[in-house]
């Protein structure tokens, strides 16, 4: 999942997936709270799960993988 949601905000977001790392923060980024509803919902549609992140305190890539990957199996 974790190379899944790389490719995705290196594609999407215009990020050099060189730069996105497991322990990366959106803050570090440049990733604002509106890319990171954009890139759920098209995640969602793509999954075909509903990703209902409420939690403030998924802040990494290596986190927010970890949270699709527990919704989808």
């Amino acid at each position: 999942m974790y190379e899944k949601l790389v490719k995705f905000a290196a594609e999407h977001l215009e990020l050099d997936p060189a730069e996105i790392t497991p322990e990366a923060t959106f803050e570090t980024l440049g990733i604002d709270s509106l890319d990171i509803v954009e890139m759920v919902m098209d995640l969602e549609s793509e999954l075909g799960v509903e990703l209902e992140i409420e939690d403030e305190t998924i802040t990494t890539f290596g986190q927010m993988a970890a949270f699709i990957e527990s919704k989808v199996n």
